[in-house]
């Protein structure tokens, strides 16, 4: 084995028992004992409002956990003298802040200081999930949260909607993640909606920067959203749904137009670009990997992992926007 090829075996080990320990002392019913009724205060709120909510939620634990970790960290406000990630351009759309707000004053008045907002952010984006007919997964709790939050970090770590493969598989490897987990994490894109600029409209009028249309969009879905849902290449206020016909709905209905050349992002198109990911979404379709909410299920969990503070490290934000 040469020289390169040990290190990286010994590097990934040590990642991989780095996260382990992480996770270890993660545990589920961490607040049996110091606020029994945490969860059920989250699940209930949760879930009159989860229709509005889900793909809210789910966007902010996967921009929350990308950078930093499952910290809590994209929920913190700017200062004077820090730009945080809620204001990073990737966060600018990020939805639901004054529902975890909200969630937090609920658990704080029934116990405070206990229940960080890392364990609300996770735990209300299963639950919202679950409200709507999607998956369940378990979410092991005791995260701590984060003190720090840098605008510039999240510009480099959160996947961009216009990324290439290469690109997206560097972005989920660094974070512990494989292609499998890709192709089902990207599987989110199921419900919700997103804003025609910056996410896609390059893909329609100025691809490679020379006024051109994306190859890879299907020509009748391209035509369609330039007329009903994009018509200018500038337009950041009108929104499409991800995808089209149950975007309310969790289901296999992106992994189906996607193969159809119907997905809105390129970095969605980008997963039939290489064998493994498009081998996933074939398996998904065709019914061979076991079942799709269970996959994502295991995808969530391991995401739910990532970075995790524990123990005495961070704090218990008595608010979500800002440090104690």
């Amino acid at each position: 084995m040469g020289r390169m090829g040990y290190s990286s075996i010994v590097i990934f080990m040590v990642f991989g028992l780095l996260l382990g320990s992480a996770y270890a002392q993660l545990k589920m019913g961490f607040y049996a004992q110091s606020c029994p009724k945490a969860e059920k205060i989250i699940q209930d709120y949760v879930q009159k409002r989860a229709p509005v909510a889900a793909a809210a939620l789910l966007r902010m634990h996967f921009h929350d956990c990308f950078v930093r970790g499952c910290d809590a960290s994209v929920l913190l406000n700017s200062t004077s003298n820090n730009q945080a990630e809620k204001d990073a351009q990737p966060n600018l759309t990020l939805r639901g802040f004054d529902f975890i707000d909200k969630v937090k004053s609920l658990v704080e008045a029934a116990c405070p200081g206990v229940v960080s907002c890392a364990d609300i952010i996770s735990l209300a984006a299963r639950d919202s999930v679950v409200a709507i007919g999607g998956p369940t997964w378990k979410v092991p709790t005791g995260r701590r949260d984060g003190r720090i939050s840098v605008r510039s970090e999240a510009l480099r770590n959160i996947p961009n909607p216009n990324s290439n493969f290469a690109t997206l598989r560097s972005n989920f490897a660094n974070k512990g993640l494989n292609v499998k987990d890709l192709v089902l994490l990207s599987g989110a894109h199921t419900i919700g909606v997103s804003h025609c600029n910056p996410s896609f409209s390059n893909r329609l009028y100025n691809f490679t920067g020379r006024g051109d249309q994306d190859p890879s969009l299907d020509s009748k879905y391209a035509a369609n959203l330039k007329a009903r849902k994009c018509r200018t290449i500038t337009d950041n206020t009108t929104i499409s749904e991800m995808d089209p016909g149950s975007f309310k709905t969790f289901d296999l209905g992106y992994y189906k137009n996607l193969v159809k050349r119907r997905g809105l992002f390129h970095s969605d198109a980008a997963l039939l670009t290489d064998s493994t990911s498009k081998s996933v979404v074939t398996q998904l379709l065709q019914g061979s990997l076991p079942n799709f909410f269970a996959e994502f299920a295991t995808s969530m969990e391991k995401m739910g992992q990532i970075g995790v503070m524990t123990g005495s490290t961070g704090e218990i934000r008595k608010k979500c926007s800002i440090i104690n």
